[in-house]
């Protein structure tokens, strides 16, 4: 790894521009002071005329600033700003630049020495200063002023001007080359810097600069009264100092140092202005998960701590270019302001995906322990990207689709999710969509259809799925994927949970009011189980309704124990209790594992149609299910096949055990009145058992299609 002392070139955005600014500046600058002092004395002059008095005087003011300096560690904090400034400036004004540059180098070596910086950085801010001394010379003998040591020069007042623009010119050289030092540091362009500091920067050097005129004649009036001016030029400086923090704090985070949203804003601005068909930028938005309990048990202190260790690891894990910003709490985020497609040997890789190797690495990185005194904490990021243009086309709407992603990265714990249009909820149709689905279920407008399921061994209907349906009064028909994925997304899939549980058990109620005594299966989401007192409000419609718990069968799915695993189990466990029946749905999918019916109190599984569909066909989906329905039966479960559609599917599905079948073959979804004729019709119940078909008859009275009538006949 190359370094300059313990300067990490890697960490530098731009390394050749930056190491040839240091070799230049500290080479010409050091040069042209040790030549001009050489060759005074190769003249037999003396460089510094050491019998004056005020050149010792002015010593100990620079030297007390050097001492303050390194001791605050602030100084070179507004760089070049310091009050020894005022003090060099004015003896070049009265001694020239040669004095002026030693002087000024006195207390630069003691700060650093103090701070224990780099030999490199100590000659490099000593050469910088020396070549703006050169330059603000340099402009006042142009007009026609000639610093020199051999004695106190007076300072007329028609000289003025001529003194306040060279003091400009010492101001533009020591800050310009400040400025380039940084941007290739960072990898950002000089004027952006010069943009974001310009004003606290010519406050705090104007107020200086414009101090030296007075130094200066003083120093050729009486030189004694010069330790008069400590205080003022300390009291000064200290004014400029807190104007340059305000500054700094209205764009600052003031715990971590990092960037605030409005600097993270500008930057933002700058990048994609700069963007071209070339090159993106992209967002990430993280949030550490459950920082809260971090607080809670060990403190606020502890939590600060945390969140500035997060913010180093942020730092060293992105490149120099790009920004690292804390929003507020424990949510940051990080501009990458140039992606690029790179060249990799199986093709071209794309800005998006660079975008997302980079975050993956991000929640890698932030996945390491982290140590806070005698504890070693662990903590889970979820980071949403968002890339401009391809997502927004300004910096608030990157924000917000990051927002999006990072929200959708929490609820499926995935770490990173980039933007997706179709996964987001707070769109403007989706927007109104979701106000509609509200107004719907507050208007009843929601409604149930129930699909029978049959018994293979008796031919009797053994219970229906209740499936909701939405006709939108202006869109008709909304698909169920669509608008229960809505209510996933946000806030109310717990009342529309309730909504359906409360509708399946008046119907039920009415059901066994007919004497139709069947069970009603409802689908529930992994949030409905978590959510607290799930069962107490299931207990409540039993009770509402006066239906018996095993009336009622819950469907749930296996992402119920793969999220806070111990709140489900109890939600579950008193389910159970209560006497409500569950059923593992689209069993064989996703994670599904005989494992995992160790943990839940089941009675059910079914089989997920994308393995019924293709039984006939494919032998190795016949084999899964027949394996499927030996270990079910073995751990005392039922087993319902889903997606039943044809003869043959049913004839092999019966062959190898199964339970219970749902599916087209034997009746659609079917709203609740059209349900209760075909239940009225095929006999359900202790007064109208039902008559299972023979084999000849089944293939006598086959179901035509168009028809999609049941295969179990009164």
């Amino acid at each position: 790894m190359r370094r300059i002392g313990r300067t990490d070139l890697s960490r530098i955005a731009r390394p050749g521009p930056f190491l040839a600014n240091i070799l230049v500046v500290t080479t010409v600058g050091n040069l042209a002071l040790f030549g001009a002092v050489a060759g005074e004395l190769a003249s037999g002059e003396t460089p510094v005329p050491y019998t004056e008095a005020d050149l010792w005087i002015l010593l100990c003011l620079v030297l007390l600033d050097g001492l303050h300096t390194g001791i605050t560690r602030r100084g070179l904090y507004v760089p070049g700003a310091v009050p020894s400034v005022a003090v060099t400036y004015a003896l070049l004004i009265v001694h020239g630049w040669v004095v002026a540059s030693i002087w000024q180098a006195v207390p630069v070596v003691v700060a650093c020495a103090l701070r224990r910086d780099a030999l490199w950085r100590i000659a490099y801010l000593v050469g910088h200063y020396i070549l703006a001394f050169l330059a603000a010379e340099g402009l006042l003998r142009l007009c026609g002023i000639s610093p020199g040591p051999d004695v106190v020069r007076h300072l007329d007042a028609d000289e003025l001007p001529a003194v306040l623009a060279a003091g400009a010119v010492l101001v533009a050289v020591s800050q310009g080359l400040g400025w380039l030092l940084r941007s290739s540091w960072r990898g950002t362009r000089p004027s952006a810097l010069a943009r974001e500091e310009l004003r606290s920067r010519l406050l705090a050097h104007g107020a200086l600069i414009g101090l030296a005129p007075l130094i200066a004649v003083v120093t050729h009036a009486n030189p004694w009264a010069l330790p008069l001016f400590a205080g003022p030029m300390f009291s000064l400086y200290q004014a400029t100092r807190v104007s340059f923090d305000r500054e700094q704090e209205a764009r600052h985070d003031p715990l971590t140092g990092l960037p605030n949203r409005r600097l993270l804003l500008e930057r933002g601005e700058r990048a994609l202005r700069r963007a071209d068909g070339s090159r993106k930028v992209a967002l990430f938005l993280l949030d550490l998960h459950r920082f809260h309990e971090v607080n809670d048990t060990l403190g606020h202190l502890s939590g600060d701590r945390l969140l500035r260790q997060v913010g180093q690891r942020l730092r060293d894990v992105v490149g120099p270019a790009d920004t690292v910003a804390r929003l507020g709490g424990d949510e940051f985020a990080v501009l990458i302001p140039d992606l690029r497609p790179i060249d990799v040997e199986f093709g071209v890789l794309p800005p998006e995906k660079i975008a997302l190797a980079l975050a993956r690495q991000v929640v890698e990185v932030l996945g390491e322990p982290f140590e806070l005194d005698d504890l070693s904490l662990d903590i889970e990021v979820s980071v949403g990207v968002a890339v401009f243009p391809d997502h927004a086309d300004g910096m608030q709407g990157l924000l917000q689709y990051a927002d999006v992603a990072m929200y959708l990265a929490k609820r499926l714990r995935s770490g990173v999710e980039l933007y997706d249009p179709a996964r987001d909820v707070n769109t403007r149709e989706k927007l109104l969509l979701l106000g509609d689905l509200r107004r719907a279920l507050d208007m009843h407008q929601v409604e149930l259809h129930y699909q029978p399921k049959v018994s293979f061994t008796t031919g009797r209907v053994d219970g229906c799925e209740a499936l909701v349906r939405w006709c939108h009064p202006e869109r008709g028909y909304i698909s169920p994927e669509e608008f229960v994925h809505l209510a996933e997304e946000t806030g109310l899939m717990p009342r529309l949970t309730r909504y359906v549980v409360d509708e399946a058990l008046a119907q039920v109620a009415i059901w066994h009011r007919a004497g139709i005594d069947v069970p009603v299966a409802v689908n529930v989401s992994a949030r409905d189980i978590h959510a607290p007192a799930f069962a107490d409000t299931v207990a409540a419609g039993l009770l509402r309704h006066g239906v018996p718990p095993s009336a009622l069968h819950l469907e749930i799915t296996e992402r119920v124990l793969l999220e806070e695993p111990q709140r489900a189990a109890d939600s579950l466990d008193s389910l159970r209790k209560l006497g409500v029946r569950l059923s593992l749905d689209d069993f064989g999918t996703g994670y599904s594992s005989f494992v995992h019916l160790r943990h839940i109190p089941v009675s059910e599984i079914k089989i997920d149609r994308s393995f019924v569909a293709r039984l006939t066909v494919d032998e190795e989906d016949a084999a899964i299910v027949r394996s499927t329905v030996d270990l079910a039966h073995s751990l005392g479960l039922r087993v319902v096949a889903e997606g039943v559609e044809d003869d043959a599917t049913w004839d092999r599905l019966r062959d190898l055990g199964c339970d219970s079948a749902q599916g087209w073959l034997i009746a659609r979804a079917l709203p609740r009145d059209e349900a209760t004729a075909w239940l009225v019709r095929h006999g359900v119940g202790a007064r109208m058992a039902p008559h299972r078909h023979t084999a000849d008859k089944r293939s006598a009275e086959r179901p035509l299609p168009a028809q999609r009538q049941t295969r179990v006949t009164g």
